[in-house]
């Protein structure tokens, strides 16, 4: 397909209404395509129709994802025989690796595969994964030997990581592929994309429901290996139906490999580091390029240093590469990436404080009395609260908040961004606050030979789920909405990621904590409290940072401020 082709779909709706052009209503006008690459039209692709795959593949894949991570610990102490303290520590080793690798596939997502064949090429080795862990499940009981112990860890971890990988493709791409279905030039699909991200997490928090009640109910009362085979068949049925719906998605055609461009900015900035700014900045190097036409990125003045990559040089003959030469365009779309920082870095303590429903707070319930009337209530099941929570908040904040809040502020949203995720980051201070205090009351009644019933958790997992769907959710559409064009995978993989640190930090301040005592097998013998304290206290200071740095740097605003439509 010629260039002129290529951007066709982004022209012709800036051509004048009085033209007689049935094309321009029946295509996308955003350039995306259909299965067969060409333009795609609106009636047979994208939009909700489309999303329901989407979200079927996201619900079997969290569904699997959380009967693994929910009940881990478990498994790790009572199976594998390890430790307290090594357990919560692997678990938060693996889920930060699970949510490391989206870097991966965001890269050849963006780069060489597209959102759609990275899927496939993931799942299936998700799918491998838990197929593995499945057999290593159900082994062990028939070959009651100790000399196969090793085997049996080896292959557990295997097939851990084995499905950290597959995680690494379906993570950044299922949320930015599902956001490629709404046109953007169309406003009502432009409000629908918005929509689509509540529904998206909704869809990951029914999946973790049924993982935290009826899967870990299977796997403490039932079998391990029952446990692990059920999500993966689901799995697999997911797997099969998102095949089946490729002729109804939108696929956004690959550009330049982002990674590349962002290198190329920071090498010829620091080549051109001798170079003086000059006063106007249309002086600096604009590409005339039919889609940078319409989309046109305004310069900026932050981050003047980056600049200097898109100076002219003094002789017109003179030529230079696009390592010592780049656009305007591409300037700012590194300055976009160095924006979302501050944010990146406050959502690294806000998951570093959820992480705890994996290790810490199921450890806590373990040690409580489980007896909920004639039930026993399996610690890690308690962590449905935190789903449930999320599950009624979501349709109630999409459906009744945002509108309310619409009419008061005017955001097209209800709340802005930064007012989203704000709100998240305190009710998990809030959350962790609240298990200090649980703790000493514990500490307290094991004192006096009394046992503090497990539902005094339930109020912690409740605060941290209403935490996920203000801070979560604000946070994935943050990324996307404010991604360079070619980085949106990418930029949704570094909303990932900021799991991943939050679980490799809370990894490493769980080890300092073992050097104190903290944390010993006997927690009656601990003070668990101490580290909740000691959390509660960062996320005090990270609330603290996201008002003075994070909030400015996003500049107050909800609407993406990187790209400007001018008339055509």
């Amino acid at each position: 397909m010629e260039a002129a082709d290529e951007e066709r779909p982004l022209l012709l709706h800036r051509l004048p209404p009085d033209l007689n052009l049935d094309w321009d209503s029946r295509y996308t006008c955003d350039g995306t395509l259909d299965v067969k690459g060409q333009p795609a039209v609106k009636t047979s692709t994208g939009n909700w129709r489309a999303c329901f795959f989407l979200l079927g593949i996201e619900f079997s894949e969290c569904l699997a994802f959380f009967a693994i991570s929910k009940n881990l610990v478990t498994y790790l102490t009572s199976v594998l025989h390890e430790s307290n303290i090594d357990a919560a520590r692997n678990v938060s080793t693996w889920i930060g690796t699970t949510f490391f690798t989206p870097l991966v596939g965001a890269f050849l997502a963006d780069t060489y595969w597209g959102r759609y064949k990275t899927i496939v090429i993931f799942l299936s080795v998700y799918a491998v994964g838990m197929l593995v862990l499945t057999v290593s499940a159900a082994v062990p009981f028939m070959l009651q030997s100790s000399t196969h112990s090793e085997i049996h860890r080896v292959a557990v971890y295997l097939g851990l990581y084995l499905t950290a990988l597959g995680n690494g493709g379906i993570k950044p791409c299922t949320s930015a592929f599902g956001a490629d279905q709404f046109d953007i030039a169309d406003p009502v699909e432009l409000v629908k994309k918005s929509s689509f991200f509540n529904w998206y997490f909704f869809s990951i928090n029914v999946g973790s429901l049924l993982s935290t009640t009826i899967i870990v109910w299977v796997q403490d009362n039932v079998g391990w290996g029952i446990g692990f085979a059920v999500p993966m068949i689901l799995m697999s049925l997911g797997f099969t139906v998102f095949v089946a719906g490729r002729r109804m998605y939108r696929y956004k055609k690959l550009g330049e490999s982002p990674m590349k461009r962002v290198s190329q900015v920071v090498v010829a900035a620091a080549r051109n580091c001798r170079l003086e700014l000059p006063d106007d900045c249309s002086a600096l190097h604009q590409l005339p390029s039919p889609s940078e036409a319409i989309f046109k990125v305004d310069h900026t003045n932050q981050f003047r240093f980056l600049d200097k990559a898109a100076i002219v040089p003094a002789l017109t003959s003179e030529k230079k590469g696009p390592w010592r030469l780049c656009t305007v365009s591409q300037v700012e779309d590194v300055k976009m990436l160095l924006r979302l920082c501050p944010v990146w870095a406050s959502m690294v303590v806000f998951f570093m404080a959820t992480s705890q429903m994996s290790s810490t707070l199921i450890e806590q319930g373990m040690a409580m009395d489980n007896l909920v009337g004639p039930f026993a209530v399996p610690p890690a099941s308690i962590a449905g609260f935190d789903v449930i929570s999320m599950l009624v908040l979501i349709p109630i904040y999409d459906i009744v908040l945002v509108p309310l809040a619409r009419r008061a502020t005017g955001e097209p949203r209800g709340f802005s961004q930064p007012q989203r995720i704000g709100v998240g980051l305190a009710l998990s201070t809030l959350a962790m606050a609240y298990s200090a205090l649980l703790e000493m009351k514990r500490l307290t009644m094991a004192r006096a030979q009394q046992k503090a019933s497990i539902m005094w958790q339930a109020p912690a997992y409740t605060v941290l789920g209403a935490g996920e769907v203000f801070a979560t959710i604000g946070i994935l559409e943050l990324f996307y909405d404010r991604a360079p064009k070619s980085m949106k995978s990418l930029c949704t993989a570094l909303a990932q990621l900021a799991v991943a640190a939050g679980n490799y930090l809370n990894s490493a301040v769980l080890g300092a904590v073992a050097s104190a005592g903290w944390i010993p097998e006997d927690l009656d013998d601990g003070h668990l409290d101490y580290f909740f304290w000691v959390m509660a206290a960062l996320g005090t200071l990270n609330l603290l940072q996201f008002w003075l740095c994070s909030i400015p740097a996003l500049g107050y605003s909800s609407k993406p401020a990187s790209r400007q439509r001018r008339p055509y």
